[in-house]
């Protein structure tokens, strides 16, 4: 992404309407495509206000994560939310965790213990059910599930779905995202359960030094959306 020089001095949050903006020398920051950056809560304001004053003479928004996803929200979520919705179900018709290692056994057991608790708390806690099998051929999973997801997502305001849009293609589960949105995992345990298969080979065969920074931004994002939602729920 291309860096400008920083234009501002003075980083501060006001609330206007029921929102909180991010003031630049008192004009509000804008977000990629122009729009008023104005988040819901302030907690989450004052987050994205601290990575603005933390900008050098140029800024870098690829430091700005709370940032990014509060323009992910305004900019992609608010204007194109069917292709967005549509977008996290296909993680979902193809969840992740529903693809299981016939061999070796040590794997598929971890893949048992790790991920099927998840699939049991989206049973409870949402009314989905999936299906899961060891091989490569695709899973149909059922129509029901499908109508499922879509309602639970149908559900979701800008400011959440935004963040469960980055997660899923981050981890590339419907249900580790939801569960990291809703506070079933931490980033750590969606790290853990996202790179499960990636994490047993190196353990085997040996780290490599490129996928090791792969996966230190991989937690370092998802520790972002975290933090994001988590800044979200203190609706002032």
């Amino acid at each position: 992404m291309k860096q400008m020089q920083r234009f501002y001095t003075d980083v501060a949050v006001a609330e206007r309407e029921h929102e909180f903006v991010i003031l630049l020398d008192r004009n509000p920051a804008k977000t990629i495509q122009g729009a008023v950056l104005a988040v819901p809560s302030l907690a989450l304001a004052e987050a994205i206000a601290a990575e603005w004053r933390d900008q050098r003479e140029r800024i870098d928004r690829s430091t700005m994560l709370l940032t990014g996803l509060a323009d992910s929200a305004i900019d992609r979520v608010s204007r194109h939310r069917g292709q967005v919705i549509d977008h996290i179900l296909g993680f979902g018709r193809s969840d992740l965790i529903c693809y299981r290692a016939e061999t070796p056994s040590a794997l598929a057991e971890r893949q048992k213990a790790l991920w099927d608790p998840l699939l049991d708390w989206a049973r409870t806690r949402h009314g989905l059910r999936l299906m899961a099998d060891a091989g490569i051929s695709y899973i149909e999973q059922p129509v029901d599930a499908v109508v499922r997801m879509q309602e639970i997502v149908a559900g979701f305001d800008d400011f959440r779905l935004a963040p469960l849009e980055i997660s899923v293609s981050l981890t590339g589960s419907f249900v580790v995202a939801l569960a990291l949105v809703e506070g079933r995992v931490t980033a750590g345990e969606a790290f853990a359960a996202a790179q499960l298969d990636e994490i047993y080979q190196a353990e085997k065969w040996g780290r490599d030094a490129g996928a090791e920074v792969r996966r230190e931004r991989l937690l370092k994002e998802l520790t972002a959306v975290e933090r994001f939602v988590s800044l979200v729920k203190e609706l002032q």
